[in-house]
């Protein structure tokens, strides 16, 4: 695995994570954010170390990293969009909204834009139900979503500026 430009390899950063929870109950998800939150995701090479330090299978870390949808197995865009896709969403135009951002986006959901500006997630409740269609972008919620909003609120986090 790589060396960061400390000369601490990837291992030796992803143990120190691991040791800090290794003695908690469930000591999986919070490693698994301590990961994300150290690294933006968890690479497929930390799995075999996860589940060796551990003492889990390969298949069941992995099968955790793919259950929820906060753990990503690549790099993110420098903005994160997730779209609500839940029934009452759906109800009140997600999906228009969905094909929308893959329009503007020219990806699909689950990938980044080719030039690492924005990846465009999904989401199947954010809780935001009365304001629906609901989007996060960069970890901030918004409601009442449509596409000329959802563009201006993309184009404000771009330039560095507060979304509201």
């Amino acid at each position: 695995m790589a060396v960061d430009s400390a000369g601490t390899s990837v291992v030796e950063r992803v143990r120190a994570v691991i040791d800090a929870h290794k003695g908690e109950r469930g000591a999986l998800l919070p490693i698994l954010h301590g990961i994300q939150a150290e690294f933006g995701y968890i690479a497929p090479e930390v799995v075999p170390v996860l589940a060796n330090e551990l003492n889990m299978s390969r298949a069941d870390v992995h099968g955790v990293i793919t259950f929820y949808s906060d753990f990503q197995a690549e790099p993110s865009g420098t903005t994160t969009v997730r779209l609500c896709r839940a029934e009452a969403c759906q109800s009140v135009g997600a999906e228009r909204l969905v094909a929308d951002a893959e329009q503007v986006f020219g990806v699909k959901v689950g990938q980044t834009t080719p030039d690492g500006s924005v990846t465009l997630g999904q989401v199947f409740c954010l809780g935001n139900c009365a304001l629906g269609p609901a989007a996060q972008i960069n970890g901030r919620m918004y409601g009442l979503m449509d596409r000329a909003r959802l563009v201006e609120l993309l184009v404000r986090a771009e330039g560095g500026e507060e979304t509201a």
